[in-house]
């Protein structure tokens, strides 16, 4: 019997996307150390994005603006503008839908491609990659390194140990040049591996990735169960997931947010976890879809030594409504928080069902709270995010008049 043939998939990582958006943007800055930044007006946000010339003076990402501006005082700063990346992003989804109808967006400036009929284009998946590296750059200003692999686990760690590092930012990872190519790498360096990780596994004798694939898989899941088998596959690019392009069917609906400070009183938390719960339920309608399972998850400022929650429930009938599911997120947070501050929270609606069958109640005129709610959606539709707001969004844990200008979190 033949051998199935291998898959060819591709891993499309964006080189230092918003900064490269912004230059694009503004070719006068080309030439210049360009950084794109929380707030550049009071020279206290997060570097989000800076450009490779900004890199070379030691400026990275996540790293305070004034700490930055201390290796790099001539740095252009520029706010993020959300609404160009996205749009941005759209446009190179496109050029590759041109060369596969298998397309799967990871994050905004990353996408899977599989292209097992590459021959259509070129002689080898390398100039393939190359003409598709070239034509983005011709129609957007930003540079894309490809990593190339049998399957999306080898492309990610083939894009992100060599491709983003060697000249032509195209590296094709084969299964059987393991050992000579990434398996040297320290294992730290591995798509999954964390600080905290590391530590265990060095004190597991494991220091590179091929340290990690040679290990026992079964030594592995005795101490971590599926995480040690899935950081056992990723070293030895073991992976057989699709490259899944989006798909219209939409599995849950959810909001989370981060908040400007640390929130200590229930009622301040409570007054966040609404906007949250509108939010959520706004676009299961729009949708026209409702769910039986509320999530809510609370979360400290101090990552290394996590606080907070995140629990389920299931409801007693599905639904959309902004109070009814609300009612089950404060049962949530009132049975599971430790009282410790929180930082960061988040609403979940899922276990979806479509909403043409709301049921009745002989105790509260669904049908008229379902009415009344889709007027409120058709008023902000209108009018915008903040036509109609609760009261306590007014007060100062309130966030949703600061987020209405804002798309993910950052400035449109």
């Amino acid at each position: 019997m033949a051998n199935k043939k291998e898959r060819l998939v591709m891993l499309g990582d964006c080189q230092s996307f918003y900064a490269s958006v912004e230059k694009a943007k503004q070719p006068r800055y080309n030439d210049k150390p360009l950084v794109v930044a929380g707030d550049p007006e009071r020279r206290s946000g997060i570097i989000l994005a800076a450009c490779p010339i900004a890199k070379k003076y030691g400026v990275t990402t996540a790293e305070p603006l004034w700490q930055a501006l201390q290796k790099c005082p001539d740095l252009v700063i520029v706010r993020p503008h959300m609404e160009d990346y996205i749009r941005y992003s759209l446009l190179i989804t496109e050029i590759f839908e041109e060369y596969s109808d298998q397309v799967e967006p990871y994050s905004i400036d990353e996408q899977w491609i599989e292209l097992n009929h590459y021959k259509m284009f070129g002689e080898t998946i390398e100039e393939v990659a190359k003409q598709i590296q070239d034509r983005v750059m011709i129609q957007t200003g930003v540079r894309i390194r490809f990593g190339i692999a049998a399957n999306k686990i080898g492309s990610k760690i083939a894009c992100d140990l060599i491709a983003k590092k060697n000249e032509s930012g195209i590296f094709h990872l084969k299964k059987d040049e393991l050992q000579e190519t990434i398996w040297k790498y320290n294992v730290e360096e591995m798509w999954g591996v964390g600080s905290r990780m590391k530590r265990h596994l060095n004190k597991m004798g494991i220091w590179t990735i091929g340290d990690l694939a040679k290990t026992p898989l079964p030594r592995l899941t005795r101490r971590w169960g599926v995480n040690g088998q899935v950081l056992w596959q990723c070293a030895n690019m073991i992976d057989d997931a699709p490259v899944s392009p989006i798909s219209d069917e939409q599995k849950a609906f959810g909001n989370t947010m981060t908040l400007p400070r640390d929130y200590h009183d229930a009622h301040d938390i409570e007054t966040v976890l609404l906007e949250l719960t509108m939010s959520v339920c706004r676009r299961a309608r729009k949708k026209n879809r409702m769910g039986w399972v509320v999530s809510v998850g609370c979360q400290g400022a101090n990552w290394d030594f996590p606080t907070g929650f995140h629990r389920q429930m299931k409801m007693e009938e599905p639904s959309n409504l902004t109070m009814e599911v609300f009612a089950s997120v404060k049962k949530l947070f009132h049975r599971f928080w430790d009282g410790l501050p929180v930082r960061r929270v988040g609403v979940n609606l899922s276990e979806l069902v479509d909403d043409g069958a709301l049921q009745m109640s002989l105790f509260v005129d669904r049908d008229k709270m379902l009415r009344i709610e889709k007027t409120v959606d058709y008023i902000k539709d209108r009018f915008g995010e903040t036509a109609i707001l609760p009261a306590s969004s007014f007060l100062d844990a309130g966030q949703a008049m600061e987020r209405s200008g804002r798309i993910g979190g950052h400035y449109k």
